[in-house]
């Protein structure tokens, strides 16, 4: 249980740091991903604090031990393959078209935003096809 409440806990932080950081703004994000037009910087401090955050902080947590967990979930497959990359370009081709991603597509819900279900739906149907599809992609 306490587990639970962690894990929400730590998404609840999440989502406010999304909400301060403007990033559940699908306008702010796509004059971010605008750079030959009217391009707004700001998202490019909130991407640098996440990288400089997770870079010290991954490094002092791969020496604890898990305070909810009997082991840490690190990733183990290093290398680029063909999925990564075709997951990684659905993902940016998806986020430069709707201006949201799924962490912000999920916080926006609270707003009762019809694009904000649809978006989230058409997330979970991606999910639970690839589900079904799984072995024809291997």
């Amino acid at each position: 249980m306490i587990g639970h409440m962690i894990s929400l806990g730590a998404g609840v932080i999440f989502a406010i740091g999304l909400s301060l950081s403007g990033m559940i703004n699908p306008d702010k994000v796509i004059g971010f991903l605008d750079i030959f037009g009217n391009w707004d910087y700001a998202l490019v401090f909130v991407m640098a604090g996440a990288v400089i955050f997770n870079f010290f902080s991954f490094r002092f947590l791969r020496s604890r031990k898990p305070i909810c967990s009997h082991s840490h979930f690190w990733p183990t497959k290093m290398e680029v393959d063909k999925n990564l990359f075709i997951g990684s370009a659905l993902f940016g081709i998806g986020w430069g078209l709707a201006g949201i991603c799924p962490g912000p597509a999920i916080v926006n819900l609270v707003t009762l935003e019809p694009k904000a279900f649809v978006f989230v739906l058409s997330l979970v149907m991606g999910m639970f096809l690839f589900k079904v599809t799984q072995k024809l992609w291997e």
